[in-house]
């Protein structure tokens, strides 16, 4: 059974902007919502001084890196413990930097970080 993919713009070591490999177009395993998380794919994402200070001074890694906590997105997919959400819900929050970022099409977010987002 082949694993589904997606795309995400993360790094390795936090190195100058001028360097070539400072972000790299990645292509990751979409991952599953479980218990309290939902899988939201993203929409649009900022980039903060968090994002910037995280990418500046991480250490060379074996996995990639992908930063951008602040996003906007749609629910794809609810774990078996969400009450508050339902996929199709437009949705906006801020993750949590222990976890990985909003810089690639769909990110796990725990729902006690959610709102709903305004309707256009």
């Amino acid at each position: 059974m082949m694993t589904e993919t997606m795309k995400a713009v993360g790094f390795y070591q936090g190195l100058p902007l001028s360097d070539p490999k400072a972000l790299q177009d990645l292509e990751l395993a979409k991952p599953s919502a479980q218990g309290r998380d939902i899988l939201v794919a993203v929409k649009a994402t900022s980039v903060n001084p968090v994002d910037t200070k995280i990418r500046q001074t991480t250490p060379l890694q074996e996995a990639a890196k992908v930063i951008g906590w602040d996003a906007v997105g749609t629910v794809a997919e609810v774990g078996d413990e969400v009450t508050k959400f339902k996929v199709g819900d437009r949705v906006y929050y801020a993750g949590a930097v222990n976890r990985s970022g909003s810089d690639e099409e769909f990110q796990l977010v725990d729902e006690r970080l959610v709102s709903l987002a305004p309707q256009k």
